[in-house]
């Protein structure tokens, strides 16, 4: 079985996706609870829709919910880890 093109993006063909194996994946699709993980770089496979993923942004754990349309992204892409900034507006007298 060869991995699709989607699933292919930034590597080679051969190697395939890259992903990490969760031991505890089964249990967090019967009892809805939340994965913590620091594997960014993670790829996202059909067999992760619906779970609920916590994902190190490098100081706190951000919640991903996983959907139909992140299959073949990698788990990162949704965890920001830059703040947005803005532009305070100081007073003037």
């Amino acid at each position: 079985m060869r991995p699709t093109q989607i699933l292919q993006k930034g590597r080679s063909a051969w190697k395939g996706p890259y992903f990490v194996s969760f031991p505890n994946l089964k249990e967090a699709i019967t009892n809805h609870t939340t994965i913590n993980t620091t594997a960014r770089s993670c790829t996202i496979l059909p067999n992760f829709v619906g779970v609920r993923f916590g994902v190190h942004n490098g100081k706190e754990y951000v919640p991903v919910l996983v959907t139909q349309d992140m299959v073949g992204h990698k788990l990162g892409e949704f965890a920001h880890t830059r703040k947005r900034f803005t532009f305070r507006q100081t007073k003037r007298s």
